[in-house]
């Protein structure tokens, strides 16, 4: 058979691609638009914080907190730490102290796609 009667040569997607924009813009100046606009989003930032754990507790609870007390949390010790991102968790860790300030050793980081399904 030819290209021609099964619509699958290459005549046939160059037809199916459509016209080329007006826009006067050749494909290198869309990737360097495309870059500086990643370049912006490069830039905003982002509130990243570590979870050590959490619990549920009443109000009465709470105010009765003072200097000293004890709150248990649903987490083991030794377990890693969860690293969010604006709310989202993108990594677990484990705590580290350098130059007398506490950082985090990143032990797993999540995948995009991984993350994409913690939203849903």
């Amino acid at each position: 058979m030819s290209d021609e009667t099964t619509g699958t040569g290459d005549q046939q997607s160059i037809e199916d691609a459509g016209p080329l924009p007006e826009s006067g813009e050749s494909p290198m100046d869309q990737v360097a638009d495309s870059t500086k606009n990643m370049d912006v989003v490069m830039e905003i930032p982002v509130r990243l914080s570590m979870e050590v754990g959490n619990t549920n507790i009443s109000i009465r609870k709470l105010l009765e907190l003072k200097r000293g007390s004890v709150v248990e949390l649903n987490r083991l010790a030794g377990e890693p730490l969860d690293v969010l991102v604006n709310g989202t968790m993108v990594a677990h860790g484990e705590v580290v102290v350098v130059n007398e300030r506490f950082g985090i050793r990143l032990t797993d980081v999540i995948s995009p796609e991984q993350r994409i399904e913690m939203l849903h």
